[in-house]
């Protein structure tokens, strides 16, 4: 009998996986249209010229209300032990919050409203980042990373079909996205059952005398590197168009959407090959790296280039690498957080590497552009990245 109990199961099973990724994805669509296509096109009928203000004070307090909603949920997940109930009411208020937005009709209301919706939101997200952490054993860990890089796509993928000409009204649109988040987030409440991995929640006290693998410094510099990236990947997104069109007055925004959604389904199946590599070969830290090294090389070839198709096949190495570090990234921070029990509190603070980059990007944008133009903002993001990339090859492990 006591050997049958220590024979746990050491891999979870390919169900719960797929069912978690896609939960992962439902929480893309649930703020990558409404943030990036329907509430700019609601700002824009309520504040009319006024709307680019809007969006500002409504992306700022958005940012605010994620990071500390991100945080004080993890942490409550944490303090009761338990995932699902905040990941289900995290669903019920952020879909409720969501449908609502039509109520709206000033732009206060509509602002305390969104502040509402994204802490409902990351009561669902956090919790839901930390489940993972619970159940997905180090050996598969790799293997979930490439399985959320269909985060960003679907997400994308989302946007151009609510969209679609004729399916639904604006208001409409919001309870398709709203179905559509409730439907990728279910299944795996209801029905994802995953294997019980003790090991994983066993804190580094008790794992005593078995050695971390990773030395607390390992945190920090997980942390940093990817605060690095993100901020190379914040202002690619937010002025990847004036760019181009700088080069080429012709190129729209048409082109460049295509371009992302390019990119982000050829990082899909990357991200699995490199996910699978680090499971197989045990080096998880090395596809980060060369993921940030070869963004730091894209944004070069960025600065250099001198012709659109040059600027897009930059952009093309940047987007591609940095897309496949990001997704490993997620997986693989779950292997250096010490605490079991504090894992959906340290998660919320890792998700400040989403949040704070929008606020540190427009200040370096706007002190580097107009005197060395975007080539001088390239090779400082290409410094960044290369930063990250030292941080993750120097990074000291205990065994």
């Amino acid at each position: 009998m006591a050997q049958t109990e220590t024979t746990q199961p050491q891999r979870q099973s390919l169900r719960f996986l797929w069912l978690y990724a896609l939960a992962v994805a439902g929480g893309a669509v649930s703020y990558v249209p409404f943030l990036t296509l329907l509430l700019p096109l609601r700002a824009q009928d309520m504040a009319g010229e006024g709307a680019i203000d809007l969006l500002a004070y409504i992306a700022f307090a958005g940012a605010i209300s994620a990071s500390l909603g991100n945080i004080a949920f993890g942490w409550a997940s944490d303090r009761t032990g338990t995932r699902r109930p905040w990941i289900f009411a995290g669903l019920a208020l952020s879909f409720a919050l969501l449908v609502s937005v039509p109520t709206a009709q000033d732009t206060v209301p509509l602002i305390v409203l969104i502040i509402g919706w994204q802490f409902g939101l990351n009561m669902m997200l956090g919790p839901l980042a930390a489940w993972a952490g619970d159940v997905v054993p180090d050996e598969q860990k790799g293997f979930l990373g490439g399985l959320l890089s269909f985060a960003p796509a679907l997400g994308a993928a989302s946007g151009a079909l609510v969209t679609i000409p004729g399916l639904a009204s604006p208001d409409e649109r919001l309870w398709l996205v709203a179905g559509l988040v409730a439907a990728m987030v279910l299944p795996v409440l209801l029905l994802g059952q995953p294997r019980a991995m003790p090991q994983l929640m066993t804190s580094e006290a008790e794992a005593a005398p078995k050695p971390r693998r990773f030395k607390r410094s390992a945190v920090s510099r997980m942390w940093l590197a990817r605060l690095l990236v993100q901020i190379a990947e914040a202002a690619l997104f937010a002025y990847l168009l004036i760019w181009f069109t700088g080069i080429d007055p012709s190129f729209t925004d048409n082109d460049t959407a295509r371009i992302f959604a390019i990119v982000l389904v050829l990082s899909v199946p990357a991200a699995l090959l490199a996910g699978r590599w680090s499971d197989r070969h045990d080096r998880p830290i090395l596809p980060l790296a060369l993921g940030a090294g070869i963004g730091a090389v894209g944004l070069v070839l960025m600065a250099l280039s001198g012709d659109l198709r040059g600027a897009i096949a930059g952009y093309v190495v940047f987007g591609l690498s940095t897309s496949v570090f990001l997704a490993l990234h997620s997986s693989q921070t779950l292997r250096v957080l010490p605490r079991p029990e504090t894992r959906g509190r340290d998660l919320g603070l890792f998700n400040l590497t989403n949040t704070v980059p929008s606020l540190i990007m427009p200040w370096l944008t706007l002190s580097l552009v107009p005197v060395f133009g975007f080539a001088g903002l390239f090779l400082v993001l290409a410094v960044l990245t290369a930063l990250a990339t030292g941080l993750l090859l120097t990074m000291p492990r205990s065994n």
